[in-house]
Formats: C-alpha cells, sequence, structure tokens
C-alpha cells in the first residue's frame, strides 16, 4: 500500500509539471529587460540587424496551437481569422533559454528568426509591429503562444526584439497590425474618427465583440489595452472613420451588435 501511494504521488507531480509546461516564459522572475536564465546569446554568432523581416505568404493552418488552451487557469480562445487585426500595447521578447525548443505552433524556435508569440492570433499569421515611440517597425510571423504577463500582447523574438531596440529596454508599447494579404504590408491608417464599441477586462471579450463587428462589415476594428495601474482594459474601437463620411450607420451597426451607442474617442 505504502509503495502503491508513492507511485501515486510521483505520477501526480509528473502530471503537474507538464501542465505548467505551456506557461514556462512565464514562470520565471523577470531578470532586468528580460526573464531570469534567459537573455541574448552568450556568444553573438549572427548579427540581428542583418537579418530581413518576415516574408508574407500564403500557408495553411498550423495544425497545432490552434484550439482552445488554458494558462494559469484561464481560458484562451483563438480566432479565427486575422483580417483587420490591429492592437496597441506592450512588447516584450524572449531568447536563449527557449532557442531549440518546441513553440506551441510545433515548430522550432528559432531566437535568429522574425517569429513571435501571441495569445490568439491564428498560427501562423503574419504582422507589422510598431514600436509607439520611436517607430522603428518590424515585420515578424507569428507561431507561439503568449505573453501571458498583464498588458503585453507580443513576445518577439531575439532577432525582432533587436531590430526595434527591445532587447536593453525589455518592453515597449507597440502597435500590432496583422498584415492581411501577403502582397501588401500594412500600411499606418489615414487619421480621422474613432467610436468605441465597448471595454472589457477580459481580451476574449473583446476578441468575440471584434469578430461579430467584422461579421456585419465593419472592416477597421481595432483592440486597444490600456493600463490603469493594475487593472488591464481591452477596449473595441471602430476607425478611421474619414470626416465625409457619416457617422450615424456605424452608430447604427454597432448598436445593433451591443445594444448601446458607442462614444466617439480620440484616436
Amino acid at each position: 500500500m505504502v509503495r502503491l501511494n508513492i507511485l501515486l504521488i510521483i505520477i501526480s507531480l509528473m502530471i503537474a509539471a507538464c501542465s505548467f509546461a505551456p506557461e514556462q516564459k512565464e514562470n520565471i522572475k523577470l531578470n532586468g529587460g528580460y526573464y531570469q536564465d534567459d537573455g541574448p546569446p552568450t556568444r553573438e554568432s549572427t548579427d540581428p540587424k542583418d537579418i530581413v523581416d518576415a516574408i508574407p505568404r500564403e500557408e495553411s493552418p498550423s495544425r497545432y496551437g490552434n484550439i482552445p488552451y488554458t494558462v494559469f487557469g484561464k481560458r484562451y480562445y483563438p480566432i479565427k481569422s486575422s483580417m483587420g487585426y490591429r492592437e496597441i500595447g506592450e512588447a516584450s521578447w524572449y531568447g536563449k533559454k527557449f532557442h531549440g525548443r518546441k513553440t506551441s505552433s510545433g515548430e522550432v524556435y528559432d531566437m535568429y528568426k522574425m517569429t513571435a508569440a501571441h495569445k490568439t492570433l491564428p498560427l501562423p499569421t503574419y504582422v507589422r509591429v510598431r514600436r509607439i515611440d520611436t517607430g522603428e517597425t518590424v515585420v515578424v510571423r507569428v507561431n507561439d503562444r503568449g505573453p501571458f504577463l498583464k498588458g503585453r500582447i507580443i513576445d518577439l523574438s531575439y532577432a525582432a526584439a533587436q531590430r526595434i531596440g527591445l532587447v536593453k529596454l525589455g518592453k515597449a508599447n507597440v502597435e500590432v497590425v496583422a498584415i492581411d494579404k501577403v502582397d501588401e504590408l500594412v500600411l499606418p491608417r489615414a487619421s480621422g474618427r474613432f467610436l468605441e464599441a465597448a471595454h472589457f477586462r477580459l481580451p476574449e471579450n473583446a476578441e468575440h465583440l471584434r469578430e461579430r463587428l467584422l461579421s456585419k462589415g465593419l472592416t477597421l476594428v481595432d483592440i486597444i489595452t490600456e493600463k490603469a495601474g493594475e487593472i488591464v482594459y481591452y477596449r473595441v474601437r471602430v476607425g478611421p472613420i474619414e470626416e465625409k463620411q457619416s457617422l450615424d450607420q456605424y452608430i447604427f451597426t454597432i448598436q445593433s451588435v451591443t445594444g448601446v451607442s458607442p462614444t466617439e474617442v480620440l484616436q
């Protein structure tokens, strides 16, 4: 009986260890600009500045990483399409500790490739990441899941982070825009008016509303991440709406989905 109990304890510990594998990047205390025991390579074999952006191309969805999953007791639901996706929030990066390990898509993580991790974008998805304060940009291929720390929306590879000056800084506010067509990099959108449809504490609720608005024919629907102290809000915005366009049809469409009238906001 004692041996049986010991065996059961060992099995339980093994299962518990496996259950933490998906969130290993978030299970490590930050040390300066990167995770403890992580960071840039000990010896640079390739200059990241010489690595070109990821080149968008048509790809089939990954066999792995595109189904709902749970991390830290929270359920995430990957979205089916990245069309029209735009989000503003914090970017971080991961490096040598995970170099050579498998990503959520089943591919091997290479810190010298222009890749990234995102919680819900389809795997793979190509996105343009623009640093808000400097305007520096990089195009990456999303093939992994994360980051799971509050307020962070994307984890860049070491090479991608180096390109926009994120390695020493550790994190920065960025704009992430999906590249909808393989032959056209999405450029910054024109100025105009914006309507906030709703805001949420849970990102999956914001993404669900975004998908519903897209299904109603509204193509410019963004999720803006905003931190207020320790609280993170996910604001669903429609725009920019050109000055010559009437807001009435947009307001009517949004209200038909949410049940309340949207609020006009600044970008």
